[in-house]
């Protein structure tokens, strides 16, 4: 099953929880069922829900586009644009970033190496419940399509290959909406959104670490700014159906 990012199955797992779903230690267990050791400040998560939150919402930033994350210091704000991702409250507000790191034997088998994820707390400024309210799935669907739809012709016109032989069936699948071991109570559309964009996410990364084809340095370069386009269309829209999805679950929004 394909990896969503810490923060996605966080947000939604808590969200859960925090809505007569499973306890909030069943829901980090379920969360992160891949990581080997979970640390830092997750003591936030309780006390957040004591005072009276109801959803953990999401943001995929970058360096340079921190679109969705609420406003907070400087330091909160790199944290967040390294990991590429956090977690926040909208109420109190407040911010949570995973680092994750690996650990183990130098040299031993895939075995020996384990993988661990820190979470650090920041103070960040709350965010209006309505702009999460107002996010709307299908419509995250149709912009993230007709994205995939433009970069994949331009990269047509650059040449070259720059998505694996299997691409194409991991998109089908997504449109599907495979469940990528969420918790009950998410919309269908949303569900779609979150695989879709999810998998063209990992498609991405694949083409954006693979080998490079290209015939001269201003194709290989074109390539790489269509693909990092279309990350960045695929994980805005991951976190905004990961966080319309916890509205629902919240009760903020109906189904």
């Amino acid at each position: 099953m394909p990896e969503l990012p810490a923060s996605v199955r966080l947000a939604l797992w808590t969200t859960a929880a925090w809505n007569g779903g499973p306890s909030l230690e069943q829901a980090l267990a379920a969360a992160l069922p891949d990581v080997d050791h979970v640390a830092g400040d997750l003591g936030r998560l309780d006390l957040w829900h004591d005072l009276g939150e109801r959803a953990l919402l999401v943001a995929l930033p970058a360096p340079g586009d921190l679109t969705g994350v609420p406003s907070a210091r400087p330091e909160a704000l790199g944290a967040a644009a390294e990991a590429g991702e956090c977690v926040y409250v909208p109420g109190v507000g407040g911010l949570l970033v995973p680092t994750v790191a690996t650990f183990g034997a130098h040299g031993g088998s895939a075995l020996d190496i384990g993988t661990r994820v820190d979470w650090t707390a920041y103070d960040a400024d709350p965010v209006a419940r309505h702009r999460v309210e107002a996010l709307e799935p299908s419509q995250l669907e149709r912009h993230l399509r007709l994205e995939l739809l433009e970069v994949t012709e331009a990269l047509d016109r650059v040449g070259g290959r720059p998505f694996s032989p299997g691409a194409a069936r991991d998109l089908a699948d997504a449109a599907l909406g495979g469940r990528w071991g969420l918790p009950d109570g998410i919309p269908p559309r949303a569900q779609r959104v979150i695989a879709l964009a999810g998998t063209v996410g990992q498609i991405v990364d694949a083409g954006l670490g693979g080998p490079d084809d290209a015939i001269d340095t201003a194709t290989s370069q074109a390539r790489r700014s269509l693909l990092l386009r279309l990350q960045r269309a695929a994980d805005r829209a991951l976190a905004d159906a990961t966080s319309s999805a916890c509205a629902v679950l919240a009760g903020w929004r109906p189904a």
